[in-house]
Parts: C-alpha cells; structure tokens; sequence
C-alpha cells in the first residue's frame, strides 16, 4: 500500500474551524479502527468512527462541533497496532 507507516491521519481541515471540519484517515490493511475526539481535559465528546476500516481506503467523516464551546480539542485513531493523536482548534 502507498500509506506512509500502515497508516494516515490528516490534520483536519480547516483548522482552526467553526462550526465543522474535516479529518481523513486509512489503513494499510483490513483492521478495526476507532476515531473518536476529546476535550482539553481528556474527556471523551465524540466518536466519529467505530467499526472495520478496508485497506487502501481513505476515510473523510466531519466532526460538527454545535454544542460545544471554543476551545483546543484532540482527535485520535486507534488500531490494533497503532495509536495517534492530533490536535484541533475551535473558534467560535
């Protein structure tokens, strides 16, 4: 697969954003994949994917962000043999 280390996150776009925003991701090979965001305090607020994630296919899912207040926020990707996380900015 051309995914760099088994694996891609992309920083969301656009960032700093208001009121939505975008964040892309694939695999290299078939796995479970969990993409969920969280607050400054470590706090869960979202899950935006939970499920079989297919090799080769890049994910693109939008994180809307209504109720929430401005603020520096983080999202991860979870599989089985990787973890990484990214930070976002929302300015409302």
């Amino acid at each position: 697969s051309d995914l760099p280390d088994g694996f891609l996150l992309n920083q969301n776009y656009p960032n700093p954003f208001n009121p939505s925003t975008q964040i892309q991701f694939g695999v290299s090979k078939n796995t479970y994949a969990t993409l969920t965001i969280f607050n400054a305090l470590g706090e869960k607020v979202s899950t935006l994917f939970n499920g079989n994630a297919i090799a080769g296919q890049v994910y693109n899912v939008t994180f809307n962000s209504n109720n929430l207040t401005s603020g520096i926020y983080y999202y991860k990707l979870q599989t089985n043999e990787k973890n990484e996380v990214r930070k976002m900015i929302l300015m409302k």
